[in-house]
């Protein structure tokens, strides 16, 4: 892996890496490496995006269920006139 070193790090992004770093409660090296890779929008060949595991079940339904669903909670769409006055 490749080091890096800067100098003259102006004293306001110092700090601001540092607040970063405990906002994200992660070291310093690895908050600069998130930052430039959002910044740079370069992905990791480690990265993994947090799922919380219904990704794999988007879109899944076809078009028959869908309109079933849809059918099924049709009622509780509907709004009650009498219970809004």
């Amino acid at each position: 892996m490749e080091q890096l070193t800067i100098h003259n790090l102006p004293p306001e992004l110092a700090t601001a890496l540092e607040e970063e770093s405990q906002r994200l409660r992660k070291p310093l090296e690895k908050t600069v490496i998130e930052l430039l890779r959002q910044a740079l929008k370069v992905r990791g060949t480690s990265d993994r995006r947090k799922s919380n595991g219904l990704a794999r079940l988007a879109g899944t339904w076809t078009e028959e269920e869908y309109e079933e669903f849809q059918a099924a909670i049709a009622s509780t769409e509907q709004l009650d006139e009498e219970l809004w006055r």
